[in-house]
């Protein structure tokens, strides 16, 4: 009997095998080195038989003018192909690939890391490396290693103020960075009925912090009633009895608020043994936390009330955006003394919309806390959205309460 990752490749783990991709899609950066290689490679066609997309959300709008001119060439190139392409203001990638696009069964590439959000649809989702997405532009293939598979048995359900992020900054903790280092987690157990898919984009977003090569949940009734809506009609994947490298369990109901320290994922404490701690941002958004229901919630918490600290809050798309207008989600946002940027990445990889200072810190809903990552010299704690809010109102990280 196989694991997910083995049904979807169509081998046993530890095999090599070459597969049909059957969608691949760049951003502004990765486009960019994408582009070149595949110039280099004779630039002879782009193969038809694999949908290919290009997003700008990582440094859009423009943060200068080198930027905007390297923009301006893969923007012309895109909108002279048949790619799907998503300027400024589009959103995030991995959020635009998750509204309604990949399906469960499908092998999905992007270029780069978090492109195994995907995962969550019950889809074989990674990402490549600039040449291997030229070599997939041409060729709409690539090779795999079947990667094995650790397995994560979730049961119960969350109480008190613990979301999905909190589960996802445990589990990298107790495997590490390089825990899982090529290959696959499937999330399963019954206690996954009880997350729903923005929890899931969660759980497989993290999943590369572990060093995994993929992040997958099975579809089942949750992901066929939200395609559904989307206009797919999908059945769900079964389970098979297959054999996994490592099993880890986590009862949800034991799942506390959590905090990732500088400047290591796997470097988590409950948020109870460091708050007090001041800061001097807060970050809301990224392929992480930046959909309509974390920013639903962060609303909830800090409606009526005003941010002590600046607090930055960045829509995964403009679809969400939209969304939050229309509920009135945003005007509580900006009443409370948040900051709103264009949908897309933010300040998350540091190059503008938030860039901390030397010596300041910044607690962040990202999926990263790497040095200088988005600021030279600046510390950054990641955490779910709830102690987000709740710190953005005491201006230092706070448990937050239950909601």
């Amino acid at each position: 009997m196989s694991t997910l990752s083995e049904r979807i490749l169509g081998a046993s783990a530890g095999e090599y095998v070459d597969r049909k991709v059957d969608r691949a899609f760049a951003c502004d950066g990765t486009g960019l080195l994408a582009l070149e290689a595949w110039k280099n490679m004779g630039a002879g066609h782009l193969a038809e038989t694999t949908e290919l997309s290009i997003f700008f959300d990582h440094i859009a709008p423009a943060n200068n003018a080198t930027t905007a001119a390297l923009q301006r060439e893969l923007r012309g190139f895109a909108k002279s192909s048949f790619m799907q392409f998503s300027d400024v203001g589009g959103g995030i990638c991995h959020q635009l690939m998750s509204e309604g696009v990949v399906l469960p069964g499908e092998i999905v590439v992007g270029a780069d890391s978090h492109s195994v959000t995907l995962g969550a649809f019950g889809a074989f989702a990674t990402g490549v490396g600039a040449t291997d997405m030229a070599a997939i532009w041409l060729t709409g293939e690539t090779w795999f290693r079947v990667p094995e598979s650790v397995g994560l048995h979730i049961t119960g359900k969350f109480t008190g103020a613990a979301e999905a992020k909190d589960l996802a900054l445990s589990y990298v903790g107790k495997l590490g960075t390089d825990g899982a280092t090529y290959q696959a987690l499937e999330f399963v157990g019954d206690g996954m009925k009880n997350l729903a898919m923005d929890d899931r984009l969660v759980l497989a977003n993290l999943s590369v912090e572990a060093g995994a090569k993929a992040g997958l949940c099975y579809a089942d009734e949750t992901t066929v009633r939200y395609l559904k809506e989307r206009g797919h009609d999908v059945v769900p994947q079964v389970p098979e009895p297959c054999a996994y490298v490592q099993d880890l369990d986590f009862d949800l109901s034991d799942i506390v608020p959590m905090v990732a320290i500088p400047h290591r994922v796997d470097t988590v404490k409950p948020v109870a043994q460091i708050s007090g701690l001041p800061i001097d941002q807060v970050f809301v958004g990224t392929c992480t936390n930046g959909r309509y229901s974390d920013l639903e919630r962060f609303a909830r918490i800090v409606k009526g009330k005003n941010v002590a600290v600046r607090t930055i809050v960045v829509p995964a798309s403009a679809e969400i955006l939209a969304k939050t207008i229309r509920t009135g989600v945003l005007a509580d946002i900006v009443e409370a003394g948040c900051t709103i940027g264009t949908p897309g990445c933010g300040p998350c990889l540091g190059y503008h919309q938030g860039v901390i200072g030397e010596g300041e810190v910044c607690l962040s809903t990202a999926n990263r806390n790497f040095k200088n990552r988005m600021g030279v010299g600046g510390e950054i704690y990641l955490s779910s959205v709830a102690t987000a809010a709740a710190s953005a109102l005491e201006g230092e990280i706070t448990v937050p309460e239950v909601a």
